[in-house]
């Protein structure tokens, strides 16, 4: 088979959403393939994984057997519970498809993936399979099915329940499989729940669950979901993108830790067939700071404080033990490594697993961390003295680390240069620490902080400012542009409509423009191979815009970017202009987040120019 064709059977990554209990998450094709699931962690095993090998790493499959059909979908409004229509000469049938949230409360996991189908016209012959392949499809579980109805599938450390309202015949001791006829106003139900194996015997002893149970918690789950939409609150009209975003970001959250993570996906590639592949399944301080600041924004306060409570252990409450990124249970060890065994998707290897990325020096979270702490004073809320003691820490880190080099915002596999963004990032930790010892009476060593912001803010305007051309740069003694500079105002190192921010957003736009969006840099990286526009900082652009008063140029560049989420409200990482493709890990939080941030910047000038 040609790569072209092997290349076919993978859907293009816009042909997926997802479904998550703030445990776990699952991505779902149009053709109502479940391609990747990991549970009972976001982070965890792929359960199912053909998104990564067709043919090794297992699915579950529920479609019509007539080709031809026509599918749509959409998200049951204000929730992560997944509506697909199919669509056949004979009939029409509804699939619903949703990790089932817990009466109790999203702190008592049920790890059940649920799927319903509802007849609606007609008469739909269906197909059902259920090939799961545990540990990223190197273990083929053996399937078996019990007196009490229930099917088991085991393999190392891992066990699916699986429970159906039609029989299934048992394939091998590996797989299930049906065909049902669904006639209009009959339902059918499969639920798949995670249990660990030595648990699975009194699992089964405690019952199925019923019709009833199983209908109960489709009606819960919506409500669960629909009560956290209906708390958002913005300074404009909620819009679809806006609320999807919002309800993304949360589903991306790990309720037991409070983390949140980059993407649910890893390896999905930045350019088709090439290496630049990487795990995003974990929680990086930085996009999940931007994170509980949009939803703070929105309305979401209990989000930032859980993520604030995750920091502080998951660092054990030291700026020498402060990583870029953790585990979403706050493990620290984030191996790499490379399976061999997967193809990748589309041919994209190496599949990796863990983040090697995870040991990087990144200065610019210590000023994140220091800014999101200032914003959380400002909001009226305390700063708890035990926490403070750990801002203490890391700014005095900063007064020592800053002259070194480190691998910035992007963590680029090179040689650590002196960012520009890295800089102004340890620059605004110092800036609000001291605004926060002297509004709060803390102690501090703030003459300290006061002297290295001063030697900072001198470094940055000579050494990263080009004078020729009166722009910044992306390091020092550098004449190659970033993306990450657009963040530069935000915490007010420099006015957005100063004149120097100015030129430099406009050299931004002629240099690293693609088609109306933008590419994080025009640097080179040491990695082989290309990569897409980088959709985040296209956001970033537009909030600079807004800010500086371009409102058309603003709205312009937030339709194109806009543009780039799938039909059900999704963005990936990266995407492809040429092929009008995403490319990248998927559902990608940074994007998301991003989104929000540009339209609550679009929100303030519109209302301002009202």
């Amino acid at each position: 088979m040609s790569t072209l064709d092997t290349d076919s059977r993978y859907p293009p990554i816009a042909e997926y959403a997802t479904v998550s209990d703030c445990h776990c998450m699952a991505l779902v094709s149009r053709a109502g393939s479940v391609d990747w699931c990991c549970m009972p962690r976001i982070d965890d095993d792929s359960l199912f994984g053909r998104l990564l090998d067709w043919d090794k790493g297992g699915f579950c499959a529920i479609s019509p057997v007539e080709k031809g059909y026509v599918s749509t979908r959409r998200y049951l409004p204000g929730t992560m519970m997944l509506e697909t229509r199919f669509c056949t000469p004979a009939g029409e049938v509804m699939l619903y498809d949703f990790f089932a949230m817990d009466e109790d409360g999203l702190e008592h996991p049920r790890y059940d993936l649920v799927r319903i189908v509802d007849g609606i016209t007609g008469e739909v012959e269906l197909s059902l399979d259920i090939c799961p392949r545990f540990d990223y499809g190197e273990i083929v579980p053996r399937m078996q099915r019990h007196p009490s109805g229930v099917y088991t599938a085991i393999g190392s450390n891992k066990g699916l329940l699986i429970h159906s309202d039609v029989p299934l015949k048992v394939i091998e001791h590996r797989d299930l499989s049906a065909t049902v006829r669904v006639a209009a106003s009959r339902r059918i139900r499969l639920v798949l729940k995670f249990q660990v194996p030595e648990l699975i015997e009194s699992a089964i002893a405690h019952g199925l669950p019923d019709q009833a149970k199983i209908d109960r918690a489709f009606e819960h789950t919506r409500a669960w979901w629909s009560d956290w939409s209906a708390r958002i609150r913005a300074p404009f009209e909620v819009d679809f993108q806006t609320l999807r975003s919002a309800i993304t970001l949360k589903s991306l959250t790990f309720e037991r830790t409070g983390a949140i993570a980059a993407a649910a996906t890893t390896s999905l590639p930045e350019s088709i067939g090439g290496q630049r592949n990487w795990d995003y399944r974990f929680s990086w301080v930085r996009d999940s700071l931007f994170t509980v600041r949009a939803l703070h924004d929105l309305g979401y306060v209990r989000e930032a404080d859980r993520f604030h409570q995750f920091i502080e252990r998951s660092s054990a409450g030291s700026a020498d033990e402060l990583q870029i990124m953790y585990g979403v249970d706050g493990k620290r060890r984030l191996t790499e490594i490379e399976l061999d065994w997967l193809e990748g998707y589309r041919r994209s290897r190496p599949v990796r697993i863990g983040n090697r990325a995870a040991k990087q020096l990144q200065m610019d979270i210590y000023g994140e961390l220091v800014e999101m702490a200032w914003e959380w004073h400002a909001n009226g809320h305390q700063t708890d003295p035990d926490y403070w003691t750990f801002l203490v820490d890391v700014i005095d880190t900063v007064c020592e680390r800053w002259p070194d080099r480190d691998h910035g915002i992007w963590e680029v596999r090179a040689e650590p240069v002196h960012y520009v963004h890295s800089k102004v990032m340890c620059w605004a930790a110092l800036n609000r620490g001291i605004m926060l010892a002297k509004d709060k009476q803390f102690k501090a060593p703030v003459e300290r902080w006061i002297k290295n912001r001063e030697e900072l803010r001198v470094a940055v305007e000579t050494r990263g400012y080009d004078p020729q051309r009166g722009i910044f740069v992306q390091a020092f003694d550098s004449n190659c542009l970033d993306a990450a500079l657009l963040l530069l105002p935000r915490v007010g190192f420099i006015a957005y409509d100063d004149p120097r921010m100015q030129r430099t957003t406009d050299a931004i736009c002629i240099k690293l423009d693609r088609h109306g969006l933008l590419v994080r840099y025009d640097s080179t990286d040491n990695l082989p191979g290309n990569e897409g526009v980088f959709l985040p900082c296209t956001f970033w652009l537009v909030t600079c815009l807004a800010r500086q008063g371009q409102r058309e140029r603003a709205w312009q560049y937030y339709e194109r970017a806009l543009s780039c989420a799938n039909d059900v409200g999704l963005f990936s990482e990266e995407f492809d202009v040429d092929n009008w493709s995403m490319l990248g890990n998927f559902p990608q939080g940074l994007t998301h987040v991003s989104q929000i941030t540009a339209r609550l910047a679009l929100a303030a000038i519109d209302n301002h120019s009202k």
